[in-house]
């Protein structure tokens, strides 16, 4: 029995995708340049900061970050808003709460994003941030802190998530229950995979899930 459903942010909640097309104009390369290779980063395993590096070698990240803070103070930047929410976030988050369960979001995401996610007043039980705990996906320490706050059994949780490697199978390792979401470049290339089958279910997104688990 599910008591508590946890999700991830990025590309689970938030459509990323006018964070990346910000982060090509600043690298000045065509959107569909850095989408491709972003996508070339899921395809193969890599970490989506290795494209920062393959279209400006040698790029300090956190050094264009705050340059590009102190250009733009008060623009979105690297940041997300409520705009940024996938559609069906607040009416399936709704129908999940109504339905009984604690909802968590607990996901890999730097200080700011805490004090945007609270801003959206989405309905939720709590939300968290790997900056706050300072571990992050995929360390069990990130997973443990997601069974102290659930306070249930970790097969009582289910965590959701677009990436088997981040998501679904470390989650699977705590003991929880997990649901992998095929959205976002790396959701639709690891529903593909044989290790897809490690999850509990593949959903096309937040209202399918609210129909799988009714």
């Amino acid at each position: 029995m599910v008591r508590a459903l946890v999700f991830d942010v990025g590309e689970t909640l938030i459509d990323e995708t006018r964070i990346w097309g910000r982060w090509a104009d600043r690298l000045g390369v065509p959107r569909l340049t850095f989408m491709g290779v972003l996508g070339g980063m899921a395809a193969l395993d890599r970490p989506h900061g290795d494209a920062f590096e393959l279209i400006r070698p040698g790029i300090d990240v956190e050094a264009e970050i705050a340059a590009w803070r102190e250009e733009d103070p008060e623009g979105l930047r690297e940041n997300f808003d409520a705009e940024d929410l996938y559609p069906d976030v607040r009416h399936s988050l709704a129908a999940l709460r109504d339905a009984g369960y604690q909802l968590i979001v607990a996901g890999n995401q730097p200080p700011q994003a805490y004090s945007a996610l609270v801003a959206m007043d989405l309905p939720v039980d709590a939300i968290h941030t790997s900056a706050a705990w300072e571990v992050e996906k995929p360390d069990p320490g990130f997973f443990a802190k997601v069974a102290a706050v659930a306070g249930c059994a970790t097969g009582e949780i289910l965590y959701v998530g677009d990436r088997l490697d981040n998501d679904v199978l470390p989650a699977k390792r705590a003991g929880m229950r997990t649901a992998l979401l095929r959205r976002g470049p790396w959701g639709f290339l690891h529903a593909e995979r044989v290790d897809a089958a490690e999850a509990d279910l593949v959903v096309d997104g937040l209202a399918d899930l609210v129909a799988r688990l009714a």
